[in-house]
């Protein structure tokens, strides 16, 4: 059966596959096929396909029914996808190992159960992790064309927060300067580099530090980024250049950072500042406090974004927040 299919060099395949996917519009239905050096990945909707891209008409085979761990369970687990690690939230021990035993014998290219085995916790946002089946915590997740390498065990990094990255990162303009003061492994400030932006990244976790300055490698961008370990409360004094923009992405403390933010701000300058507060008033206590912090500014709230539920009756907010003095 001939369907529409995005023809591009085998080289670039795996690039597209992930482009075609964030998109929505690869078709899980058929199966992709390699030809004459052409790799063929079926999609859903030509209109949809980004200008660029050559698509062609190909006989391409059915893909055959995939087997997922509800088909050999009976019920549908909760889990997340990190990499080729997946991630459970169970309490109940004996339910934890039957998913991951079903995981492991489903089609879902697994190679690391783990289940959380206690909270976010200490100064680096980790948590503990009982492994189900496989031995390493290490994996590289791919996100929006980028790819992460990381050890879930060592460093914080959420798959769950992809969408509130790129909405982030998207808004971003080339030759910007922009401060992430809690960085991790760079999930927002490897994607700023790739736009073309000029990115400090720090982070106090040397663990984190090392893979992002892996990820910095790994993904091109080495010549926009400039990676420090630290906090960035004590390094901000040696920071030359004043922000254009600033990442403050550490719900429950950011507000203990405001102080620093401002002394890295330029003359004008996007603050994106993230806080977790009660339903009843999710933005007002952020609001103040970046107000209280911004003397001799403007402040204008552009954007209040809820990004998730966090807990009962408390969510994970963002404030985008532009200053002008």
């Amino acid at each position: 059966m001939k369907v529409p299919c995005v023809r591009v060099a085998r080289k670039d395949g795996e690039r597209t596959r992930e482009a075609l996917a964030d998109r929505g519009v690869l078709d899980h239905d058929h199966e992709i096929t390699v030809d004459d050096g052409w790799l063929y990945a079926p999609i859903v909707d030509p209109n949809a396909v980004p200008d660029g891209y050559t698509i062609e008409e190909r006989d391409v085979p059915a893909r055959e029914t995939q087997t997922m761990p509800a088909d050999l369970l009976g019920f549908d687990p909760s889990y997340e996808r990190l990499g080729d690690i997946v991630l459970l939230r169970e309490d109940d021990t004996e339910r934890a190992q039957r998913i991951a035993d079903a995981v492991m014998d489903s089609s879902i290219p697994a190679k690391t159960v783990l289940n959380r085995a206690s909270k976010i916790e200490g100064e680096f946002r980790t948590r503990e992790w009982d492994v189900l089946a496989g031995e390493s915590t290490q994996t590289v997740h791919r996100e929006y064309n980028y790819a992460f390498a990381l050890d879930v065990a060592e460093v914080y990094f959420s798959p769950r927060l992809a969408t509130e990255r790129h909405r982030v990162v998207q808004q971003a303009a080339t030759d910007e300067r922009i401060v992430d003061m809690f960085a991790g492994v760079g999930p927002f400030a490897i994607p700023f580099a790739g736009r073309g932006a000029q990115v400090i990244a720090v982070d106090r976790n040397p663990v984190a530090i090392e893979y992002l300055r892996e990820n910095v490698r790994r993904n091109d961008v080495d010549e926009r980024i400039e990676a420090i370990e630290g906090d960035v409360r004590e390094i901000a004094a040696g920071i030359e250049h004043e922000a254009d923009r600033i990442v403050m992405n550490l719900p429950h403390s950011a507000d203990a950072f405001l102080d620093t933010a401002i002394e890295l701000a330029g003359e004008e300058c996007v603050l994106h500042y993230y806080d977790i507060q009660h339903e009843d008033d999710p933005y007002g206590p952020g609001e103040r406090a970046i107000r209280a912090a911004a003397e001799g500014y403007d402040m204008t709230v552009e954007t209040q974004h809820t990004v998730r539920s966090y807990a009962p009756h408390e969510l994970n907010v963002c404030l985008d927040v532009r200053l002008r003095a």
